[in-house]
């Protein structure tokens, strides 16, 4: 009785993990990347499509809301990084100006909402959903 009861949620949890391994392989291969990289001997931004730009955003705007990202503070940075720096590119492709490599912390966090605001005004959808 209590399998046909909770079936839905063992299929759910099943769902998950499956979904979960992927999104924990995926950033552990972000954290590698970002730890590679030095911002300060980084290499010059690479031409890229602004909807290419939009998907990543939207993809790092969903990791980083999920589990496996909010259990581990270092992944969750990375994943901030990454996703500052798209919106980084996204804003120069547009020609808006942005601060986020300048500022830390709350004020960071502040333009990111803003920069964020200003590329929707611009017509970019940046949340799937």
């Amino acid at each position: 009785m209590a399998i046909v009861v909770c079936a839905d949620e063992l299929v759910a949890r099943r769902t998950w993990t499956r979904h979960g391994r992927q999104e924990v392989r995926a950033l552990r291969s972000l954290e590698r990347e970002l730890a590679a990289v030095d911002p300060e001997t980084r290499p010059p931004d690479r031409e890229q499509g602004i909807d290419e730009l939009v998907a990543e955003l939207r993809r790092l705007d969903r990791q980083r809301c999920s589990a496996p990202t909010t259990d581990s503070s270092a992944w969750l940075a990375a994943v901030m990084r990454a996703y500052d720096d798209r919106l980084a590119q996204a804003s120069r492709c547009l020609g808006l100006e942005e601060y986020l490599d300048q500022l830390e912390g709350m004020d960071r966090d502040i333009e990111r909402v803003r920069v964020e605001g200003l590329l929707h005004a611009a017509g970019l959808r940046l949340r799937a959903g």
